[in-house]
Parts: C-alpha cells; sequence; structure tokens
C-alpha cells in the first residue's frame, strides 16, 4: 500500500532519441529530489542514445525492439514502488516526483499530467487541452503515466502484442480497476511527428485508429493501419 516513504522508478523506452535524451535526463535531475532510479530501457539504438543515458547515471536495460516490451522489461527490473513510464521527448514539470507521491498519498494508484505540446499550433493546444478531462477517451502515452508496481503487476502491465496503442489499451484497464487521477501540471510534449506527417492528417488517422479499436479492431489490424497510413 501507498506510504509516505514511497520510491518512484522513471522508466522511458528508447530508440535513437539522441537528439532528446541528454535534454531529458538533465531536467529530471534539476526538476526532481525524490527518484529512486531512471532507467532507460533500449530497443536496439544505432546512435548515442545508450552513450548518453550512462553518461547521465541512468540505468540502461537493452531489450527486445517494441514499447510494451521495453516498459514491461523496465518495470519487472524496477526497484521502486511507483513506476513513472515516460516518452524521451516528453519533459515532466517542476517537482512531478512530489506531484506524483501526494497523488498516491491521497489514494490514487495510477493517474497521468495534463499535456502541451512544444509548439504555437492552435489546432494543437486545443487537442491538448481535453489531456485535463479525467475521460478515458482524453488519455494517452505523451501525458506520461504513474502507476503503483503492485496495481501494475495485478493488471499484468502492457500487453505486448500491440506495436502502437500500448499505452491507451493499459489506461484502459487501468481505468476499470483504479480511481485515476490527472495531475493539473502540464508536461511539455514535443509535436515532431505532426510536423513530419502533417497536424491534420496525423490527428485524422489517430481518430481513426480509435474508432477501429472501438469497433473491436485488434492490435495487429491497428498496426497495419498505421504501418500503411501514418509510419
Amino acid at each position: 500500500m501507498p506510504n509516505k516513504n514511497s520510491s518512484i522508478s522513471v522508466i522511458i523506452p528508447v530508440l535513437n532519441e539522441e537528439l532528446y535524451l541528454g535534454k531529458l535526463l538533465n531536467h529530471l535531475k534539476s526538476s526532481s529530489s525524490n527518484i529512486k532510479e531512471i532507467i532507460c530501457v533500449d530497443g536496439g539504438s544505432v546512435d548515442r542514445t545508450v552513450e548518453i543515458a550512462e553518461q547521465n547515471g541512468a540505468k540502461v536495460i537493452h531489450s527486445e525492439r517494441g514499447r510494451a516490451k521495453q516498459m514491461n522489461l523496465g518495470a519487472k527490473l524496477s526497484n521502486g514502488d511507483i513506476l513513472y513510464f515516460l516518452h524521451a521527448d516528453t519533459f515532466p514539470p517542476k517537482n512531478f516526483d512530489q506531484s506524483i507521491l501526494k497523488a498516491v498519498e491521497n489514494g490514487f494508484m495510477a493517474g497521468c499530467f495534463r499535456m502541451k505540446f512544444d509548439t504555437k499550433n492552435v489546432f494543437l493546444r486545443f487537442f491538448a487541452w481535453f489531456s485535463g478531462i479525467n475521460l478515458l477517451l482524453c488519455r494517452g502515452g505523451d501525458q506520461s503515466l504513474f502507476v503503483h508496481k503492485q496495481l501494475f503487476e495485478k493488471t499484468t502491465g502492457f500487453n505486448e502484442s500491440y506495436h502502437i496503442y500500448e499505452d491507451t489499451e493499459f489506461i484502459a484497464r487501468l481505468y476499470k480497476n483504479t480511481k485515476f487521477k490527472v495531475v493539473p501540471d502540464f508536461v511539455i510534449t514535443s509535436a515532431r511527428k505532426y510536423r513530419e506527417v502533417g497536424v491534420l492528417k496525423l490527428q485524422f488517422h489517430f481518430a481513426v485508429i480509435h474508432v477501429k479499436k472501438y469497433l473491436g479492431a485488434d492490435a495487429e489490424e491497428l498496426y497495419r493501419y498505421y504501418k500503411k497510413n501514418i509510419s
């Protein structure tokens, strides 16, 4: 059960993230005071990702490629009471660790932060506004995710058959098993995929993926659609 002495393991799945990882790890050090460990789970990077992680004091774990597999392995080998899953291009708010600990002490075994993109694009700012609403429809991996390790193990973690959508699929199970907290502070996440694909085009395809999942599409069908239209 949660207590005031709970510790946090930050788990970051990485693959060729040399452009962001060093900045993120420095940011984590300057924005928190109660992190037990930072784990970078590498899925086979061919750039300087692993070197940068080690230089900045992170624990590096080598894994098969796939964010669900990487995050599950990081959770399995972690030592903290609370798992905080974070993308390499998402920067948590100041004192995010204290916000997480407070939420857990108040009985919330899982939750996330609100989100802003690193852009002034009006459409993306409007879309990010919905991250403050505590509904499953408004959830996504870019908002980061904290979950008590006991609950993570009880809900069997991420479904490794999902090559995309693994965050939302897992969060849906968390909503069914616990009270989910949306912390009012903001993480800042990169809009790089939107810049690469196009804002309206990418958001349209994401919406189609959500609808497909709602209508019963399995993990492989979602991934085929993603590969054809986005990747």
